[in-house]
């Protein structure tokens, strides 16, 4: 058992691949994580014909980017919770996407750092929950650098404020993914400098009676979102034990 256990732990890989991307549009960064996840995926099934010493670790990645204005249907929502018809949507230069993370409708846009992790949690664990409550921790740490407490609200994935007053309770991060053999897609939005007018036409992840915010809204002052990115890779890395390695684009 235990010669079995240290094999399992030489095979995994902690190092994580770190792109920013930028500023880019929502379907090209969605075909890079389907080609990302997709050679993970193969090499995984790959490595299953293959002898333990002829196995090939599995990559994993965490991109950085910030998109045009546009929402995002996730596979359990409603389309009505979309409050703009096609021709509105058009005029105001917002794109529209169903797409196949879990979660209702969100909003990206300019002063948002918006995270996909690419990773094989067989390299780290097979726990979906666990990883979603990572995920809200790398923002909530990010948060108190800056002096604003974030917290979870039950039964709510993302990042909230003050979630024990209904009153007062709204959001500053969503988190949606999909998960595949294990390997994930999709993440978080962090609404740093974010116009958050754009999340008036829609109704944000299917919550009436919540609201939105941001850093800035929540600091009254515009924040660096370069220095936000540098902490929120540092908390990526501690929360899971990885290594992160800068790639070029």
């Amino acid at each position: 058992m235990k010669m079995t256990e240290e094999r399992l732990e030489a095979a995994q890989n902690k190092q994580v691949w770190f792109r920013d991307l930028g500023h880019v549009a929502f379907q090209e960064s969605w075909d890079f994580q389907h080609e990302l996840l997709k050679e993970t995926v193969d090499r995984k099934l790959s490595n299953r014909s293959l002898p333990f010493e002829e196995k090939l670790p599995t990559e994993n990645h965490l991109l950085f980017c910030a998109h045009p204005h546009v929402y995002t249907l996730g596979k359990s929502g409603k389309e009505e919770h979309l409050l703009v018809n096609e021709k509105e949507r058009k005029e105001k230069g917002i794109e529209y996407y169903k797409i196949n993370r879990g979660g209702d409708i969100t909003y990206h846009g300019p002063g948002q750092v918006v995270g996909y992790p690419i990773i094989d949690l067989d390299n780290f664990f097979t726990d979906i929950h666990k990883f979603l409550r990572l995920l809200e921790e790398v923002v909530i740490r990010t948060l108190a650098i800056y002096g604003v407490k974030g917290d979870r609200l039950p039964g709510a994935t993302g990042v909230w404020l003050d979630p024990d007053d209904p009153a007062r309770a709204r959001k500053i991060c969503a988190i949606g993914i999909r998960c595949s053999r294990w390997v994930t897609m999709h993440g978080w939005a962090f609404n740093v400098n974010s116009d958050l007018s754009y999340f008036d036409l829609i109704v944000p992840c299917g919550l009436h009676d919540k609201s939105v915010t941001s850093l800035e809204k929540e600091l009254g002052r515009k924040v660096d979102i370069e220095e936000v990115k540098q902490y929120l890779k540092l908390f990526f890395s501690l929360e899971f034990g990885a290594a992160i390695v800068e790639r070029n684009k």
